[in-house]
């Protein structure tokens, strides 16, 4: 398989990149679909903050809008705005904000602002200086400790909010929180954070707040809490096909993994008995050896901590041995004759993928590095370009 680069240098284009993330857009459309069906009728909104946890922002908020998403959700004001710059104008909600965020461009853009409380004067001077309502989601804490209103200043901020309405300055267009546990589905705290936000809605409604959407539930809800949809669900990790429950696989849920990491190996020597592998010389060949260079390292988002992550190549897993570097890796091929070790540079070294193959996945190096798979996509760095495959739907859906 190669893998084409796209435009943009003055210099020839080679047909295969050295390195890459190779984004499977129809995945990423599969899993909306897939979301749009378990959350129905309660709308889907794709998060694609942290560029889409790695795949690409835009790319995944058009294929994931052309699948049945209905919102997308950003962190960040900025994130929003990039967004909107691609020509994406689609409902869009940016919840995490600063003193120095841009609330006016946000207005302007409408953008939706999510508000736990301080933020809303600073919203209501934007819409001033805009001349146009700003659009909030007014956000309660219901036990995440986080961002949100206490339930205590609940009231206030209602009140406050909708007295801003009625001078037709913004528009409380959503009430939400987020969970903390739901992908411990055993946890009774889940129970209690949906209690509190039952509370938080009825004491929104005594107050005269009229809510397009009442969101709560992220992945790991929306796929084992229906009593969580509400009126929408807010899809990350299993917008990108990974699952958000320790132990269970994505395919037994119906996901499919949509980055594969893969680069080509570099090198392949011959070394003795004893040969020291990379800084701290804490690996050493137990006989003579054929040792594979790779050239992913921590600077491309591997995790240092992960040495004994798998790689694939031609067929078959290999751990990594060694302590990993910035740039590069090892694997251990055992005693392979001289043609054999000769013949391996430039064979394809998947870092992760789908797994369909039997392959290593983005939960296997989370397993090696101690951490999460949303972390194992997300830190994937900007020096391993993106490469997109299904960038268009297929015919029969886009006629839909």
């Amino acid at each position: 398989m190669s893998y084409e680069v796209s435009g943009g240098t003055d210099s020839p284009t080679p047909s295969v990149l050295e390195r890459s993330a190779v984004i499977d857009l129809e995945a990423i459309r599969h899993n909306v679909r897939q979301f749009v069906a378990i959350a129905s009728p309660a709308k889907v909104m794709a998060v694609v903050k942290a560029d889409a946890y790695g795949h690409g922002a835009v790319q995944v908020a058009r294929a994931a809008l052309d699948a049945g998403a209905r919102w997308l959700g950003v962190a960040h004001i900025s994130e929003a705005l990039g967004l909107r710059a691609a020509g994406i104008d689609a409902p869009l909600l940016a919840w995490l904000h600063t003193s120095e965020s841009n609330f006016a461009a946000a207005v302007a853009a409408g953008v939706d602002i999510g508000i736990s409380g301080w933020e809303l004067d600073a919203v209501v001077a934007a819409a001033r200086e805009q001349e146009r309502p700003a659009r909030i989601h007014l956000k309660i804490d219901t036990g995440l400790g986080r961002n949100g209103c206490t339930i205590d200043d609940w009231d206030k901020l209602l009140g406050k909010a909708m007295e801003h309405q009625d001078e037709g300055l913004l528009r409380v267009v959503g009430i939400f929180s987020h969970l903390a546990v739901a992908d411990e589905p055993h946890r009774p705290e889940t129970d209690e954070q949906l209690a509190v936000f039952r509370e938080a809605l009825a004491m929104a409604e005594d107050s005269g707040v009229d809510p397009e959407v009442r969101h709560i539930a992220n992945t790991p809800a929306t796929l084992s809490r229906p009593d969580s949809h509400f009126d929408l669900v807010r899809v990350g990790l299993g917008l990108y096909g990974l699952s958000p429950f320790d132990g269970q696989p994505s395919s037994e849920l119906g996901l499919r993994p949509a980055m594969t990491v893969r680069t080509l190996l570099s090198n392949c020597k011959r070394v003795p008995k004893g040969q020291g592998v990379s800084y701290g010389l804490k690996y050493r060949t137990e006989g003579e050896s054929s040792l594979g260079l790779i050239p992913l390292g921590y600077a491309d988002g591997v995790p240092r901590v992960a040495t004994g992550g798998p790689v694939r190549i031609k067929g078959t897993s290999y751990p990594v041995v060694g302590q990993i570097a910035m740039d590069q890796m090892v694997v251990d091929f055992g005693d392979l004759d001289p043609e054999q070790a000769a013949a391996l540079p430039g064979s394809e070294v998947v870092m992760f993928g789908d797994g369909a193959d039997g392959g290593p996945t983005a939960d296997d190096w989370a397993a090696a590095a101690g951490t999460i798979n949303y972390e194992i996509v997300t830190r994937i760095s900007p020096r391993v370009p993106r490469s997109y495959v299904n960038e268009l739907a297929p015919l029969e859906e886009a006629a839909l």
